[in-house]
Formats: C-alpha cells, structure tokens, sequence
C-alpha cells in the first residue's frame, strides 16, 4: 500500500534525491499509484511519478537508504595481500567471500564506518582508513552511493569472525589469489571487486 503522505515528506525533507535540475526522466507531482511502497531502518521503496522523454507518465521504482550517514565498505590488507569474509548471503541463498561492509550509521564519516564495519566483522582496527573511491551498487534502482576504504592491519593482529552476523570465516589472499577468484567466480560480489579494483589502480595492492 502506497504511502502517499510520507512520500511527500521525504521529497520536502531530501530535495537532492527527487531533483529534475538537468533530467531526462522528469519527477512530477500527478501521484496516482506511486508514493512510498516500503520502508524499515535500512531502507525506503518508493515509486516515483515520472516523465520520460517521449512524453509517457508512470511510476518508477528505485530504493534509498533510509540513513544519512554514507554506507561503507573496507578493504583490510597487509603487504598487498587481503582478507575477506566468508559470508552467508539471504538474498543469494549461499555464501560470499567479501569485504567487509556495512549500512551508515547516523552520524559517523565514511571512514568511521568502515572502522566500526572492520570492528564489529572482524574484531580488528586499523591505523589508518585509505579512501579508494565511491560506487553505485545499482544506478538503475538504487539512489545511495558507497564509499570505499583501504585498511592496512596487521598479519598477526587477532582475528575472530562474528557468526552471529553469519560469517564462518576469514581468508588472506595474494593478489594474484584474488584475482584468480574474481575470474572464476569465487569472488562475485560487486563491492568487493571495485574496492580490489580501485586498489589495483591507485597501486596500493
């Protein structure tokens, strides 16, 4: 059930996310069937009015991130060699190896987030938070962007994974070991290899 009054809400309160400066699909005000679909601590659905181009009004979907702070994730590393999790993964219904990552909390930098992503997943810290880049996980449906980060901890600094999260276990791979998985499809998330990508590019890896 569309929520029509919410939505016109956050459009009052997030003017950038509904602006029509310079856009090829115009939001306009006829709200019909649209309006906020969904929405929980994580994240709203909303169906915006929109028109295209060609002149066709309907609704579209897309997703925002329900925080103000920016969503993070962390690329831990020690002498070029990194370490990811082994996770379980709802959506995918089987595990993932990945960086750690995590939603913004409200009122921490992205490079505080990615502390607290490295703290809590891996029970680890680091020195000093290296900003890779930002990412669109989904430019097509989802309206957030991610911030990405380069940790450097130490090889013997304690490691314990949080199975209460669902993650079993953590792994150092070489670079050459990373991007070997990343052809075979071990490693398939998205975040995980931009970050290892921007690494390579910025030669931190």
């Amino acid at each position: 059930m569309e929520d029509h009054a919410t939505y016109r809400r956050l459009r009052e309160d997030q003017p950038r996310l509904f602006d029509n400066t310079d856009a090829a699909i115009e939001i306009i005000d006829d709200l019909g069937p649209v309006g906020l679909m969904y929405s929980d601590d994580y994240i709203r659905v909303v169906r915006d009015p929109v028109r295209f181009p060609d002149g066709r009004v309907t609704g579209y979907v897309r997703i925002l991130h329900s925080a103000t702070s920016p969503p993070s994730v962390v690329l831990p590393c020690n002498n070029g060699d990194i370490l990811l999790l082994e996770i379980y993964r709802h959506a995918l219904r089987s595990w993932s190896l990945e960086a750690p990552r995590g939603f913004g909390t409200a009122g921490l930098t992205g490079a505080q987030n990615a502390a607290k992503e490295l703290r809590e997943e891996l029970s680890a810290a680091a020195d000093e938070y290296k900003p890779l880049g930002v990412v669109h996980p989904d430019s097509g449906l989802m309206s957030q962007s991610v911030e990405l980060y380069l940790a450097e901890i130490p090889r013997m600094q304690s490691i314990s994974v949080q199975a209460a999260e669902g993650i079993r276990s953590a792994a150092w791979l070489t670079p050459e070991e990373a991007r070997d998985y990343m052809l075979t499809g071990r490693i398939t998330d998205g975040f995980t290899i931009a970050a290892i990508a921007l690494a390579q590019a910025r030669r931190l890896l």
